[in-house]
């Protein structure tokens, strides 16, 4: 007997079979191997298909869709069709749905809310920090990030969703066993252990050309909301925004100083439309499924922490609601001229709030 399964991976990764033709086929044939077995002059006779194309659909080969199936188990990973109850509802709804969504890791990521963040590789200081903070403070109130594992921002976004506890999903723009980036190798390990891996590329296929929109728009199409960040004139996280909008969902820009080159993208968005991502409350807001009384409303209210190094850590936590200056020189041993600077530097950063007396709250914290 003929697995199905096998048939539909090798028929969906035959050259020139996309959705529409993929489509057609199964209406009309029945099944994988009911395409595949169908008489050449009715497939030439099909809406939308060639001699060309009907060449390719009697020549697959069904044992090029069980290698691939036998390579992803090998990796602990899985294939899911777009009959299968776990293929995300959020991609069913897009335009162009992959025919073949391969994962691997914690695939209940899939079911829990996710926000796409996204921006430029040659990002600035601000940009990362907003970065460490949105995807922080979101996956601290129960969303899951998804963002293109690329360098710069991506990447930021994704290690700030992790730090939080929160998961993450990565979508790559290449198959399993193939590292791009091979700089965020440690990163792809990570989530690998603690998100999710998404790709609609066999394994070990390489990145090229016209595979990073592809995975763009499964960015976009994974997420209720996407969350630009930074993003020069023409950058890929504009045409991830580009895609958001195609597929019917929201998009927000967080605005930067109009002399930056990195911030041109994000305030044009807003210029035209996008909504200004001023605070985490503004994310929050669009997905009333959170709980949220215990939902920060801050981008600094409990997601100070994030990205910060041990010794900023222990300090923000000496800090917490409220604390007299001498009291937390002595949690943190540390001088009071010294410390003042720190408190000072984070207070810029908005980070920490400075009240009368002495005292000093980590910013949106009460007592």
């Amino acid at each position: 007997m003929v697995d199905q399964r096998a048939a539909w991976v090798a028929l969906a990764l035959t050259p020139g079979i996309g959705p529409a033709r993929m489509k057609t086929l199964l209406s009309s044939c029945g099944s994988p191997d009911g395409a595949r077995s169908a008489p050449f002059a009715f497939l030439c006779r099909l809406p939308g298909f060639s001699r060309a194309a009907a060449t390719a659909v009697r020549t697959t080969r069904l044992e090029t869709g069980q290698q691939v199936l036998d390579s992803l188990d090998a990796m602990g990973a899985r294939c899911l069709l777009p009959e299968d109850h776990e293929y995300p509802s959020l991609l069913r709804a897009i335009p162009d749905p992959p025919q073949l969504l391969f994962v691997q890791g914690d695939i209940a990521a899939l079911d829990r809310p996710v926000v796409a963040v996204v921006g430029s590789r040659n990002h600035s200081a601000y940009g990362a920090e907003v970065a460490r903070r949105i995807a922080g403070g979101a996956g601290a109130a129960g969303l899951v990030v998804v963002s293109g594992m690329a360098r710069g921002l991506d990447a930021i976004a994704h290690e700030a969703g992790l730090d939080a506890g929160a998961g993450g999903i990565g979508v790559l723009g290449n198959g399993f066993g193939v590292i791009y980036p091979a700089a965020n190798r440690m990163l792809y390990e990570r989530i690998g252990r603690e998100g999710l891996l998404v790709t609609e590329f066999p394994p070990g296929e390489r990145p090229h050309a016209h595979s990073f929109p592809r995975r763009n728009r499964l960015i976009s199409g994974l997420a209720r909301v996407t969350v630009v960040i930074e993003a020069a004139a023409g950058s890929g996280a504009l045409i991830t925004a580009g895609t958001a909008l195609d597929q019917g969902r929201d998009v927000m820009a967080v605005p930067g100083p109009i002399t930056s080159a990195t911030s041109v993208g994000t305030n044009r968005l807003i210029r035209d439309g996008a909504e200004p991502l001023l605070e985490l409350e503004d994310l929050l807001a669009h997905f009333p499924e959170l709980v949220r009384a215990a939902a920060p409303t801050a981008l600094t209210a409990s997601t100070a922490s994030i990205g910060r190094t041990p010794e900023e850590r222990q300090l923000l936590d000496a800090i917490g609601t409220g604390s007299h200056l001498d009291q937390i020189a002595a949690t943190v041993a540390q001088p009071i001229g010294p410390l003042l600077a720190e408190l000072a530097q984070l207070e810029l950063e908005g980070l920490v709030e400075q009240l009368p007396g002495r005292m000093f709250r980590v910013a949106g914290r009460q007592s």
